[in-house]
């Protein structure tokens, strides 16, 4: 059970990054098979038959749990590579799946229904009527919400339903709505939703010239800086483009989502459990994401206000944390979570 009035559910794109979450605190880690049914299908990352298995056995150990993101869309021809991968983390001893599919979540609830399904935020389901349907149809226990809504909004919302709520914590933001991204697969050919990767590392090519560098996906320049500056990994969302005489982010800034000082407020909303965001993010950003979420919440009995994670007094000075200088751009949001222009 969890550690705290709230659970932290933790990534993992590695056994090694699982085991340094759970060491850390997580109540319990998400990861996925080495194929195209989890939505980070990169080289390197993922897990093999035999490691899931590995990583379920040592996690439940040590007090944890595994959920396995089988949460891509199913395609025509080729469903059998999605129910496999149902059978092997039921096989493993997964705590959970997370699905957005309704063949996929249809498959587990019909082959092994003594197994957890969550509803991946890739299903998009933000009203009680779609949240109901899937709890109705098949027997899901927890939905992840897309990160649209306010803390007012998720309050209303839990007031209507009666499954579990998880909501994102800290990590990227999408501008897209989940489940409905397009801008990927409309220059690479590839989607998130279908073949588990955003902006493949294929498409992907660098360039020096002038005194600058590049960065181009599909051929299409994404940015493109002094030598020297940082040059990001390319994604259409956060490219940035030249529009009437101004060079910036038009898609989306370089920020991570950070809810560290909402934490109260989320718990007080109802929400059961905060998701961290980055199975592409090494062992050493998981750990010290985790410690630092672990810390907060479980401050949050003592004092009825998250603990000051480690940085806190580095904030006080310089307006800087830990949980900054790990953030995408070295800067945090609410997010959607409080919105100020409503």
């Amino acid at each position: 059970m969890s550690r705290g009035a709230l659970e932290l559910v933790c990534p993992a794109g590695t056994p090694s990054a699982l085991r340094a979450a759970v060491n850390a605190g997580a109540d319990t880690v998400y990861c996925g098979l080495r194929d195209e049914t989890n939505a980070r299908n990169f080289p390197g990352l993922n897990f093999s038959d035999a490691e899931l298995a590995e990583a379920v056995a040592y996690a439940h150990q040590h007090g944890a749990r595994v959920m396995v993101a089988i949460n891509t869309f199913a395609q025509a021809g080729k469903t059998a590579i999605w129910a496999r991968a149902v059978d092997a983390a039921a096989a493993a001893g997964a705590d959970a799946i997370i699905a957005a599919d309704m063949a996929v979540l249809g498959r587990a609830a019909s082959h092994h229904p003594d197994l957890r399904l969550h509803l991946s935020v890739q299903a998009a389901a933000g009203t009680p009527e779609a949240i109901r349907f899937y709890a109705e149809r098949f027997g899901v226990q927890r939905v992840v919400l897309p990160r649209i809504l306010s803390i007012p909004e998720i309050k209303a919302l839990i007031g209507e339903i009666d499954i579990e709520v998880e909501v994102f914590a800290f990590g990227g933001l999408c501008v897209m709505t989940e489940g409905r991204c397009d801008l990927s697969s409309y220059v690479t050919g590839r989607s998130p939703n279908l073949d588990g990767v955003c902006s493949p590392p294929e498409a992907v090519s660098y360039s020096r010239q002038d005194g600058s560098r590049s960065v181009a996906l599909g051929g299409l320049t994404i940015d493109r800086k002094a030598d020297g500056e940082p040059l990001g990994y390319p994604t259409l969302c956060k490219g940035r483009f030249m529009a009437g005489g101004q060079t910036g982010h038009l898609f989306e800034d370089p920020v991570s989502l950070n809810t560290i000082d909402v934490l109260p407020q989320l718990r007080d909303a109802g929400v059961r459990a905060l998701k961290i965001e980055g199975r592409q993010r090494g062992k050493a950003y998981v750990e010290a994401v985790t410690r630092q979420f672990r810390q907060a919440i479980d401050g949050l009995g003592k004092t009825g206000g998250p603990a000051a994670p480690e940085g806190a007094a580095a904030r006080a000075a310089t307006g800087v944390t830990l949980l900054d200088t790990l953030a995408e751009g070295q800067r945090g949001t609410v997010g959607a979570y409080r919105k100020t222009w409503r």
